[in-house]
């Protein structure tokens, strides 16, 4: 072992898990002046592999895999989510393997394990929507008691790194505002983020950036629906108007309103496309900014935008969709503070 780095980094983990919980290790060597490269919580963890299997929650967090103890999200608002649990403890959750659709925390009776309450977009729920905006990996550990053609049978098993890649709030089976999340499966040749360095310190960089070759799936869109909501908007946000002109031509993004894949399920037609800038096509996304069925448009990020939404007489708007983007962000995202 006293040759082995990772043996020993795996003990000095288990000590300190043991006399600090409460505390993130990497942090403390980091105070302690013992090191100046730790690694930061994000991506794949030196010393993990991909099916590695655990007896219980502790010898998962002895590794750092998934630090929490009980907690099914480990993570925080600002800096965003390192890992989850999926082991069938809330009965909205669905897992078809390369794709997750995630329900939040909070909310349950801790005896029963019901929903007996709303949930909120804060703590762990947060740090999975400043995933998304980030676009970091998030660690997905799998439990014996979620779907049973993706779980292990018994104990727990880490599977690998998901990304975030939409978020919604609904009324989960009990009746109660769940959050939830669909996280897609990243190729194992995805490439692993650095190591953490001070922020005093600026990053190296590299002089000449390597190329990795990746196969992933992904929805097929219509281009031409897509050609067709720009060009019937001539390249001009519905939103605020403005249009981006660039030396090849104007540049808007077709957004659509009741987004494709699982669970939603939204059509790859007009009626549910819309013309904007990319300002406001994360906003729309995020649920930041909503369309009412009568146009009329809210943005909580502030900014200049129209009263309501622009329509042309060759391009309406499916108000159902509408309605579906507007239910499925009812609650105004809490602040990160």
């Amino acid at each position: 072992m006293a040759t082995d780095p990772v043996a020993r980094q795996r003990v000095v983990d288990a000590l300190l898990l043991r006399f600090f919980e409460d505390d993130d290790p990497s942090e403390m060597l980091q105070d302690c002046q013992l090191t100046d490269r730790a690694f930061d919580g994000f991506g794949t963890l030196p010393g993990s592999d991909v099916g590695q299997a655990f007896t219980d929650r502790r010898a998962l967090a002895a590794t750092r895999v998934h630090r929490p103890l009980q907690a099914g999200i480990c993570g925080t608002a600002q800096q965003g989510a390192e890992s989850i649990v999926v082991s069938g403890g809330y009965e909205d959750d669905e897992d078809y393997g390369d794709v997750i659709v995630y329900t939040g925390q909070g909310g349950r009776d801790p005896d029963t394990g019901r929903q007996v309450r709303d949930q909120e977009l804060t703590r762990g729920n947060a740090a999975l929507v400043t995933s998304l905006t980030t676009g970091a990996p998030v660690r997905v550990v799998r439990g014996a008691g979620g779907e049973p053609k993706y779980s292990p049978t018994s104990g727990l098993r880490y599977d690998g790194l998901f990304r975030v890649e939409d978020y919604w709030s609904e009324r989960g089976r009990a009746g109660y505002l769940v959050w939830r999340y669909r996280l897609t499966q990243l190729p194992l040749t995805e490439p692993t983020p650095p190591l953490a360095i001070p922020a005093s310190r600026q990053p190296e960089g590299q002089q000449t950036p390597g190329r990795t070759k990746v196969t992933t799936q992904r929805i097929v869109r219509s281009t031409a629906v897509a050609d067709f909501v720009k060009h019937a908007h001539d390249y001009t946000c519905q939103v605020c108007d403005i249009r981006l002109t660039t030396p090849t031509g104007a540049y808007a993004e077709a957004a659509h309103i009741q987004p494709l894949g699982r669970p939603h399920a939204g059509p790859d037609i007009a009626a549910n496309v819309l013309c904007l800038c990319p300002n406001h096509h994360v906003l729309f996304d995020l649920g930041m900014l909503t369309i009412a069925a009568d146009l009329t448009i809210t943005s909580l990020a502030g900014g200049s935008h129209r009263e309501r939404l622009r329509e042309v007489p060759t391009h309406q708007i499916g108000r159902e969709y509408l309605a579906y983007h507007l239910t499925h962000h009812a609650q105004p995202p809490a602040a990160h503070s």
